[in-house]
């Protein structure tokens, strides 16, 4: 019998096409909600990624590597509409821009989740572009609701993307941080998320007060992190590792804080922090969204 599925991820599941010249294009499988997803389940968490993908080549290509990961696989879904895609045209500046209005990913079925799912579910995940493409995006704000108010916890990762410039998507963002238990968060997406506030000390403020109650992750890449929880705030440098790739280095943190929050509740904060440090600098290590193992972050943490 299969462990109860602790952790829940919600959204979308995309595939990159990189340009790598004016010529030459390589695609990429991807997504934020993705990347957590199976990012937490190859660490060995109970997870569920609840999306949905195409019936085509890049389709088979997201279900095959989050069932190879260890996703409990009746969370994600199967449909026949067109790929969801993210045209990457440079990553520094970050210029890019998506295909499919009505692709896999706003197709998915709430009504067609396990039976049970939400009474095994300790944490569920919600954030990026699944919370402003519509129509799944208002259905996903409403679940998430529905979650909180039966008790679940919530993590929330805005993960800014340039789609959020929609004046629509401040509401979402408020209700979501409203009922967020545990926010992470970059300073990139906070200078962006909060364009009026000063800085970062700026956006933090602004964003702790949409989340009164949530533990906030700072992640400021070769800056290490920083968590604001319990009335601390505890500094985490970044470890140092030879950099292939930063792609889902904030996702695998996010993963990682999560999988240590539920395998070691009685763990101190530090703990949670570094080993979120630590997933992230596994990642960075590989070239692509890569989903690391238990032993990988462990090993790195014992080198310190």
């Amino acid at each position: 019998m299969s462990p109860p599925t602790r952790f829940v991820v919600f959204g979308e599941a995309l595939t990159d096409f990189i340009q790598d010249s004016p010529d030459r294009w390589r695609s990429v499988p991807g997504g934020s909600c993705w990347n957590v997803a199976r990012a937490a389940a190859r660490l060995g968490l109970p997870t569920g990624y609840a999306g949905s993908v195409s019936r085509d080549h890049f389709g088979d290509q997201l279900y095959r590597q989050a069932a190879e990961a260890g996703c409990d696989m009746r969370f994600t879904q199967r449909v026949a509409r067109p790929p969801l895609l993210a045209m990457v045209l440079s990553k520094d500046p970050p210029s890019y821009y998506f295909l499919g209005d009505d692709a896999a990913d706003v197709n998915f079925d709430l009504g067609a989740l396990p039976a049970g799912w939400l009474a095994e579910a300790e944490l569920v995940h919600f954030g990026c572009i699944s919370l402003v493409r519509p129509p799944h995006a208002a259905r996903l704000v409403a679940l998430a609701e529905q979650v909180h108010a039966a008790g679940k916890r919530i993590c929330f990762d805005p993960n800014w993307r340039n789609l959020m410039e929609d004046p629509g998507y401040r509401e979402t963002l408020a209700r979501m941080a409203r009922i967020a238990d545990h926010v992470k968060v970059s300073g990139e997406d906070l200078g962006c998320l909060f364009p009026g506030a000063s800085g970062v000390a700026g956006g933090l403020q602004a964003l702790r007060e949409l989340a009164p109650r949530a533990a906030i992750l700072l992640t400021e890449g070769a800056g290490g992190m920083r968590l604001y929880a319990e009335g601390h705030e505890i500094f985490q440098p970044a470890f140092k590792v030879e950099v292939a790739d930063t792609v889902g280095a904030g996702d695998a943190s996010m993963a990682g804080w999560m999988t240590s929050l539920l395998t070691a509740p009685s763990a101190p904060l530090g703990q949670h922090v570094a080993f979120a440090a630590a997933t992230a600098a596994v990642v960075c290590q590989h070239s692509g969204a890569y989903a690391p193992t238990r032993g990988e972050v462990e090993a790195l943490l014992r080198r310190g």
